[in-house]
Order: C-alpha cells, then sequence, then structure tokens
C-alpha cells in the first residue's frame, strides 16, 4: 500500500487531507502514513453505521455466522502478513505477534462466530392468570469500539466481532500507533463479504483524538462504547459516556500480582512469573509486575530465577512502542533504585541501549511506597517482595487499585482455590502466568481495571439488550 492507510468508511477506502506518521519503534523512523479523521469523517461512519444496521441486525444468524468465519479464514490466510505490520508498528517479536497475538484472535473470531446461532431469549411464566409473555434478545444498534496498539488483532476482533456477531454495526477508532494493523482487520470483514457499513474503522493523529471520539459518542446513533485503554483515558471516556447516559464496557489496565507460596514448584513458578513478566515486552495489561514470594523460600527462589534469566540477559533487549515510554519505565526503575531498591535481574546499563530497546529488569527490596510497586510499568520490569503468611499475600495482592489478573502457585490446590476467591481480580490463574486470555473464558476487570466481559456468552450478553412482551391468551 503506497497511499497513506485509509479509513474505512461505508465500505470505502477514504484518504484525508490530513495525515500522520508512523514512526517503527525499531530504527525511529517514518515507515508510512496514515489518514486521520475528522470530527465530520467520524459521523459519515457513525451514519454509515447507523443506515446498515435494520438490514444487518435482520440478517439471518446463519449469514452473520458464515461471514465471521470467511474473516477468520482471511485473517488465518494473511497471518505472516498481519503480523508483520504488528512487528513494524509497535515493535512485537515474532513470537508475540505470529505465534500469540494474531492467531489468538483468528480462534476469538471463529468462537464468537459459532456462538452466534445460539443467541436466544426465554418464555417465563409471569403472574397474571390468561396471560403469557416472551423475552427478546436484540442488538442495539451502533457500537464505538476503541482499541489500544499492544495487541491490536485481538482488540480489534473482540470489539468489533463481539457487536456484529450480536447484530449490531460498529465503528473501530484505531490507535494512532497501529492503525495499518487495524485498517487489515477491516479489510478481512469487507473481503469477507461483510455489507457496507456495518464495520468502519477510523483513524486519527493524537491530538485529534479527543474530538473525534467525543463527537461520536456524543451521536445519538451511538448505542454504547467498549474502551480497552488504561485507567486515566478510560476515566476520561466514562465520564463523557455518563454526561451522555451511554453504557459502557472497560478494559482498563492491570498491576498484576503472582503469589509464590512456600509449597511451591520452583520450576513452575519461576517459568511463569518469568512469562507473564517478559512476553511481548511486558506490554500486555496482565502481565506479572508484582511477585509476592513466601520469606522461607524467598532465597531459593532469587537464586533460581537468576539462574533461569542466566546468560539470557539481552544482546537483542526487547522493544517498547516509543522513546516516551522507556523514558517513564527508565524513571520507575532509577527512583526505585535510587529510593533503596536493589537488582536481582538487570543493572543500571539497562538504560544505555539505543533507541527504545530496554534489557528486563527485576527488583528486590523493593517498599509499598514505590513508584514501581504502585503504577503499571508495561515494560519487561517486575518487582519481587516477599510475605510471612497468607493473610499478608492476599492483602498486598489486593492493595492495588486495580483488579484485572493473578496467580497463585501452589502444589495445594485448595489452598490455591481459596486464595482465589479472596484476591479482587478478574482472573486468578493457578501454576500459570497472570498473562491468559482464551475464547472459553469471560475476560475483564474489577476495581481500576475496570467493568464488562470479552468473550464467551457474556461478551455477546454486553451487546444484546432484553424485551419483554406479554399479552392475553
Amino acid at each position: 500500500m503506497s497511499l497513506p492507510i485509509p479509513l474505512l468508511i461505508n465500505g470505502e477506502s477514504v484518504t484525508t487531507p490530513k495525515t500522520f506518521p508512523i514512526i517503527s519503534p525499531y530504527t525511529n523512523t517514518k515507515i508510512w502514513e496514515s489518514s486521520s479523521a475528522s470530527p465530520d469523517d467520524a459521523l459519515r461512519a457513525v451514519e454509515a453505521a447507523n443506515a446498515a444496521f435494520p438490514s444487518w441486525s435482520a440478517t439471518k444468524p446463519t449469514v452473520r455466522r458464515d461471514i465471521l468465519l470467511k474473516a477468520a479464514d482471511l485473517l488465518e490466510a494473511r497471518l505472516d502478513t498481519n503480523a508483520s505490520y504488528m512487528r513494524q508498528e509497535m515493535g512485537a517479536d515474532v513470537g508475540a505477534s505470529a505465534g500469540f497475538v494474531v492467531p489468538l484472535a483468528i480462534r476469538m473470531l471463529r468462537d464468537i462466530a459459532g456462538r452466534i446461532t445460539s443467541i436466544c431469549g426465554s418464555v417465563p411464566v409471569v403472574e397474571t392468570e390468561g396471560q403469557s409473555a416472551i423475552v427478546y434478545k436484540e442488538a442495539m444498534g451502533v457500537i464505538l469500539g476503541i482499541v489500544p496498539w499492544n495487541a491490536p488483532y485481538v482488540f480489534g476482533i473482540r470489539s468489533a466481532a463481539c457487536a456484529l456477531a450480536a447484530g449490531n454495526t460498529t465503528i473501530l477508532k484505531s490507535s494512532e500507533l497501529t492503525p495499518r494493523c487495524y485498517w487489515a482487520i477491516g479489510q478481512a470483514f469487507q473481503d469477507a463479504g461483510l455489507p457496507d457499513g456495518c464495520l468502519n474503522v477510523i483513524h486519527c493523529a493524537a491530538e485529534d483524538a479527543p474530538a473525534v471520539v467525543n463527537a461520536m459518542i456524543e451521536h445519538e446513533a451511538v448505542r454504547k462504547v467498549n474502551f480497552t485503554g488504561s485507567t486515566a483515558v478510560g476515566r476520561k471516556i466514562a465520564r463523557t459516556c455518563g454526561a451522555n447516559l451511554k453504557p459502557c464496557l472497560m478494559e482498563l489496565g492491570g498491576k498484576n500480582s503472582s503469589i509464590v507460596c512456600e509449597d511451591a514448584d520452583l520450576g513452575v513458578a519461576v517459568q511463569g512469573v518469568l512469562a507473564g513478566a517478559f512476553l511481548n515486552s511486558g506490554q500486555i495489561c496482565m502481565a506479572t509486575d508484582r511477585i509476592l514470594v513466601h520469606a522461607s523460600i524467598a532465597d531459593a527462589f532469587t537464586a533460581a530465577l537468576q539462574g533461569a534469566l542466566g546468560g539470557a540477559q539481552a544482546s537483542d533487549p526487547p522493544t517498547l512502542v516509543n522513546v516516551a515510554s522507556k523514558a517513564r519505565v527508565e524513571a520507575l526503575i532509577s527512583g526505585a533504585v535510587g529510593a533503596g531498591a536493589h537488582f536481582i535481574s538487570g543493572s543500571d546499563s539497562n538504560g544505555a541501549s539505543e533507541g527504545v530497546r530496554l534489557a528486563p529488569a527485576v527488583l528486590g527490596g523493593v517498599r509499598e511506597d514505590m513508584a514501581v510497586w504502585q503504577e503499571e510499568s508495561f515494560a519487561s520490569v517486575a518487582a519481587v517482595m516477599p510475605f510471612d503468611s497468607e493473610e499478608e499475600a492476599i492483602r498486598l495482592a489486593n492493595s492495588s487499585g486495580y483488579g484485572l489478573s493473578a496467580s497463585v502457585f501452589t502444589e495445594d490446590l485448595r489452598k490455591g482455590l481459596r486464595m482465589a476467591k479472596r484476591i479482587q481480580s478478574g482472573a486468578v490463574h493457578i501454576n500459570s502466568m497472570t498473562i491468559h486470555d482464551e475464547p472459553a473464558l469471560p475476560h475483564g476487570g474489577v476495581k481500576n481495571s475496570g467493568w464488562g466481559r470479552f468473550n464467551t456468552d457474556e461478551g455477546l450478553n454486553e451487546f444484546l439488550v432484553s424485551k419483554s412482551v406479554t399479552w392475553m391468551d
């Protein structure tokens, strides 16, 4: 594609007078440009979705299913190309892009498609003699999905496909960092035969995003908003939705804890926390930020952790998405070390690498008042803290304002389940990493990590409304 990445509005590729550059994290140079939507462009997308809604919502479930399955087939056929867009735009490695994110998105799309024909209402028995009732499940209308950069295919698919599967039409407002990835999703649906206007894809320069997003939320045709991204931006979106009486689904940040109990298998625990902390350069909302280790095994765990890392310290350090992200993470690390923390793995030379590469770091000696313990790092950085009792471990895990994902490492399943019940989190994984998202499991958080769920029947129900109808027999 030699032209700037276009918008997709009503089935047409639209280029705009204003464009913005896409900078590769690998080279810190421009790789291509993207069209930048104005509020008027965004409103045209809303109008297109609104015009397409009556027909699409009346389309038979099997037809909707087959279109979604065809889109999944096309994404699978284009997997290598689409994964390369993700690597170029956000700096993901081959394992994270081609081995994890894109295949997961395809599996999610097929799972959602397979659930379409099971959408149904109910026939309750009402109180009045001679009266009957039925409860319908109906599509809501136009859905706005606002999606981030770090796992674009997963976020784009679950936002768009859940809405489309339920009979809604939708607009994806992409991240300005990964517009070509989101364009590829729109292209796959269009090539699969999705009617014009059912899925529209909007990109815009960062400085224009508030005006573009607010214009769409305020449009009367938009019936619900789903947002995946930072808690700070989520608060702004939720305020605007509240002012306009629009329901919203929020999947926000995380400060996720792995608890390593005294009876844990150290090999399993070390593998789990390292994978949870370092996958996709730590740029996953479910990534492991906090490692809580029972004091009785702290020394053994530290030795095992250092042994597992060994010489793998980074001739080729992980790539972060941009220089600003690297500077923020370096400040978290240096602030902690300056206040008394120490490196279990990594060193003060982490920031010496060029560009946006940053070697992984695991810190010990941290305190609860340190920013590195309280703030989401979104990098290959984790902090270790010992605990003496199960009660203390639960308190430390729940002390975060977030509640997206957690893990517990123990050989006692009863203990693991007991602790899982007490951890304030949308998910808890026993003897595996905090990063876990799959089609069969509802995904979402509590507290500052948001509300609502994607995936499974819960994800479909987020985009349906119930209508009660009664009649006299």
